[in-house]
């Protein structure tokens, strides 16, 4: 290996001077290089040499390389595996790939690899040779600042994430157990409310006995809220237990759950076929069921319910829905749907906490999916949703 003019660390008037490493084992080849490369104007080019890529390989080890003029063909390598290996020991060294007659379609797959560039042999001579290895540097300098600049993006959003997250499950543990010891108290006040009621009401009065109701169901409507809280923070706690279940059980469940409640009522049931998937089936029927709740609950006014549940494809995605003829909604509030809390209809019309949707969201988000909706005031509302599996389980039934 031999050096070449000045070192690294000299500078030309106003211009950075460059190392270069030239791994050619032709003699002359390598000499109208570094001619070619001492013509340059200015003269900014330090050019050493290695004839084997074993010695390209020690040199590069050492450092202090800008770029590397690569001839594939050296007499202990060849083509793919040379430029691998010098790759592979000075990643961040660009690269220009010298190629003979024949060697284009090589220099291209080189350059698809990981090479800036390429120059055949045959057409060398000092401006293209130079103009090759500084836009070769720059371009590389280029992309580390965008590797850089990536990683450190992508080590903020993992560090953002982790916190978040964190933040997550300490607000989850802290509404799970605030939830969780507010219920004792909530039932004292309206378990004393019922006592004071039943044992002492005819001293009270009519409007005593109507406050003490007030108080009561207060009570029992705050109860309620705080245990669809609970609901709510343990979708995000507890693991998924993942198992093949079938939803057209799941629903059957479901419906015998609401007899009581739907008893004496005209309900039209259209139940698709439905598949079986892979998911949380605790969780998944505890989502149908708020949907299927919902319905029954909407539909109350309707003298002939008629609520549906299957499978479309809605928006180009296979989905499933549950669908009603209810009183349905504005679409202009639908981005509240799903937010706890938020509520649509007045409680003196239909009863309800405002959680439930909120609860359904985070089941369907856990396992993979998204939902949505689509109403029209008083002609019902479809809720549509997707899980993970919902293509596959799909196709197969449709196959």
């Amino acid at each position: 290996m031999a050096g070449h003019r000045q070192t690294a660390e000299s500078q030309t008037i106003g211009e950075q001077r460059f190392k270069v490493l030239l791994v050619e084992d032709n003699p002359g080849d390598a000499r109208l290089i570094q001619e070619s490369l001492a013509e340059t104007p200015g003269d900014p080019f330090d050019v050493e040499t290695a004839d084997r890529l074993t010695t390209a390989l020690r040199r590069l080890g050492d450092g202090g390389i800008d770029a590397i003029l690569l001839d594939l063909a050296l007499p202990d390598s060849r083509g793919q595996e040379t430029f691998d290996k010098a790759k592979a020991q000075a990643p961040t060294v660009p690269i220009i790939v010298l190629t003979g007659l024949g060697d284009e379609a090589m220099a291209l797959k080189m350059v698809k690899e990981g090479a800036q560039d390429y120059v055949a042999k045959i057409d060398l001579n000092g401006s293209l040779l130079s103009r090759a290895i500084r836009y070769a540097i720059e371009r590389e300098r280029g992309d580390q600042q965008i590797r850089k600049f990536n990683e450190e993006l992508e080590h903020r959003v993992r560090m953002r994430t982790a916190e978040l997250e964190e933040a997550n499950q300490e607000l989850e543990s802290f509404s799970y157990t605030v939830s969780h010891d507010l219920r004792a108290p909530l039932r004292h006040i309206d378990g004393f409310a019922r006592i004071v009621i039943e044992s002492h009401g005819a001293q009270l009065g009519p409007e005593g006995q109507k406050y003490l109701e007030r108080i009561s169901a207060a009570a029992q409507n705050m109860g309620a809220i705080i245990e669809d809280l609970l609901k709510l923070a343990q979708v995000g706690r507890q693991q998924l237990n993942l198992q093949l279940a079938s939803l057209g059980a799941l629903i059957e469940q479901i419906r015998s759950e609401f007899i009581t409640e739907t008893q004496g009522r005209q309900i039209e049931w259209r139940l698709g076929a439905l598949p079986e998937l892979q998911c949380d089936a605790g969780l998944v029927k505890q989502a149908l069921s708020n949907l299927i709740g919902n319905s029954i609950k909407y539909t109350r006014p309707r003298e002939q319910a008629v609520i549906e549940i299957g499978q479309v494809v809605a928006k180009g995605t296979p989905a499933f829905f549950v669908r009603d003829n209810g009183a349905g909604f504005d679409m202009k509030y639908a981005d509240k749907l799903f937010s706890p809390f938020q509520r649509l209809h007045h409680a003196k019309d239909f009863e309800g906490t405002g959680i439930g949707l909120a609860t359904v969201r985070r089941i369907i988000q856990r396992h993979g999916g998204r939902i949505w909706a689509e109403s029209e005031v008083d002609k019902g509302a479809t809720f549509y949703f997707t899980l993970e599996p919902v293509a596959d389980a799909f196709l197969v039934r449709r196959g």
